[in-house]
């Protein structure tokens, strides 16, 4: 028996069913009830962090670790120095870089930088009494800093909370526009910014002339001055012009490009030698075609009589082009390819099947990278032997601890003073990941930023210890730390100049060799000196610098 239907009832086609139920769908989100959530809210990743693209974007002192397991324990071990020290006088200050990766090798990087903002943040935070203690927070910009500006937004309304009181951001470990953006963008709005890793001489004050990033300070030489600096160490091999030749990426970076400069800026003598060689890459971790440009690049190269290659291009496109050259058979010439600070990071990306390549089946290096690193746990060891020889040989005694050179002493003894902390965390109990690896330079460059801002928020503290000191105060503070208020840096002395930059710090020049065993060796051969000598004692930057 058919059920009993109302007057005027007809059937809808099925049709009509499917539209009937999606305006009944279309009301529930319209008064915002669908699983009872409220439209219109954002999707989270954690408390306060924002999904992005896909992207974990924001702010967080609380321990989050942005989706990337690498960082988990040193996220939560400073939390855990934010909490001790959240009752006495403290600031903010904010480690921004990207903190979310596919790539192994990238996400052991972060760590590595991590372990440097939190050891720096340790050590800035030691001494009874000395306020105010830095809480320490992590801002993840997103891959290539492309969410930025949602960031910088938030550190803005940071520096202007009295619950946060955010006083200097550093970090920023990549030279890119959206990194300048974001520097201009906080140091326009009187954020003091340190920039603890960024090479690039676009995003650096002129000294001597009107800031254009007015509170920014640097403490890693920019490419133009690693660029003197490597000039110099390598003498007449680096500037004899029929042996040399530039290769580089034509793709709009601003590392590639200053780098570019700095290469070209170097004076040579002698004949005419190849043209500069130009590829483009898709992306700083992008191949794309790199391989085949480079075919040609290498072929043309073993053409000529060059054998050391400029080389002004990321890290990935960098152990590509140093592959590719070495299968060349160019009667059997040794190649050395010089780059920049960015190809700190070449080593963690070699395989053994790499360094074989480089080694060839003779087991003869065929090509060596060289780079100006900006520090080197092995350079202050190294140089003082070599100085204290030097010594004996003139004075035929032992140098005594006053006359060994400040520029060699002082940064080991800071060195020194990192080793015991890092040695002491672990003994603590306190996990960071991994012990923290000091030859890639990043653990040591971070930790030297978070030092000098803490040297910079101690002396401009006074006697007020409750009254944290001003953004303005903060800013001002950089160009007064030379000479006797000079930083004790592991990576040199850092001594500022009126427009933020180090002056003279040296880079440690270090070779990639493939060696004889299964993997190659980074080894520190040098020093070498922006002004071709060595910083003057107690680092007083002389007139007309800046």
């Amino acid at each position: 028996m058919p059920s009993w239907r109302p007057p005027g009832y007809r059937r809808l086609p099925r049709w009509g069913k499917i539209l009937y139920a999606l305006a009944g769908v279309a009301v529930l989100v319209a008064v915002g009830v669908i699983g009872g959530s409220t439209v219109g809210k954002p999707d989270t990743c954690h408390d306060g962090i924002e999904k992005t693209g896909g992207e974990c974007i924001g702010v967080d002192g609380a321990g989050y670790d942005f989706g990337t397991p690498e960082i988990s324990a040193v996220a939560k071990a400073i939390a855990a120095e934010n909490n001790r020290i959240a009752k006495q006088p403290h600031v903010t200050v904010a480690m921004m870089l990207p903190l979310q990766s596919d790539m192994p090798a990238l996400r052991r990087q972060m760590r590595s930088d991590l372990q440097g903002a939190y050891l720096g943040q340790r050590q800035a935070n030691s001494g009874e009494g000395q306020v105010p203690k830095i809480r320490l927070v992590l801002a993840n910009p997103g891959r290539n800093y492309g969410h930025q500006d949602q960031v910088v937004s938030t550190l803005l309304d940071m520096a202007h909370s009295d619950k946060d009181k955010l006083r200097a951001v550093t970090g920023f470990n990549l030279t890119l526009e959206t990194t300048e953006k974001a520097v201009e963008r906080l140091t326009e709005n009187g954020v003091p910014v340190l920039a603890s890793r960024i090479s690039g001489d676009g995003i650096a004050n002129v000294d001597g002339k009107n800031q254009r990033f007015p509170g920014l300070a640097r403490i890693i030489p920019t490419n133009g001055n690693a660029a003197r600096a490597l000039a110099n160490f390598n003498g007449a091999r680096g500037r004899e012009d029929a042996r040399t030749v530039l290769v580089y990426d034509t793709r709009p970076d601003a590392y590639d490009e200053s780098l570019a400069r700095a290469f070209r800026g170097i004076k040579e003598t002698g004949p005419a030698g190849p043209d500069d060689m130009s590829f483009t890459s898709p992306g700083i971790d992008e191949p794309g075609s790199t391989g085949s440009q480079f075919e040609q690049i290498a072929n043309n190269i073993c053409g000529s009589a060059a054998d050391t290659v400029y080389f002004a291009g990321r890290t990935l496109h960098l152990r590509i082009f140093a592959l590719t050259l070495a299968r060349q058979t160019c009667a059997n010439r040794h190649f050395t390819l010089v780059s920049g600070s960015d190809a700190a990071s070449l080593r963690q990306a070699m395989s053994e099947k790499d360094w074989a390549q480089l080694r060839g089946e003779d087991g003869r290096a065929k090509v060596t990278v060289q780079y100006a690193a900006p520090a080197h746990p092995a350079a202050w060891n190294t140089e003082l032997a070599a100085w204290t020889k030097r010594f004996k040989a003139t004075h035929h005694r032992e140098p005594t601890a006053n006359e060994l050179p400040q520029y060699l002493a002082e940064p080991k003894a800071a060195l020194d003073a990192l080793d015991d902390l890092i040695r002491s965390t672990g003994k603590a109990g306190t996990d960071l990941g991994s012990i923290p690896n000091l030859e890639d330079s990043r653990t040591m460059l971070v930790y030297d930023g978070l030092v000098t801002i803490g040297t910079a928020l101690h002396e401009v503290q006074g006697k007020d210890a409750e009254q944290a000191p001003s953004l303005a105060d903060v800013g001002q503070e950089w160009s007064k730390l030379q000479s006797v208020h000079r930083v004790r840096g592991t990576s040199g002395l850092i001594c500022l100049t009126n427009g933020g930059n180090p002056y003279d710090k040296p880079v440690a020049v270090v070779e990639l060799n493939p060696g004889q065993g299964v993997r190659g060796a980074l080894k520190f051969v040098g020093l070498g000196w922006p002004t071709g000598k060595e910083q003057p004692k107690n680092c007083v930057i002389p007139s007309g610098t800046s």
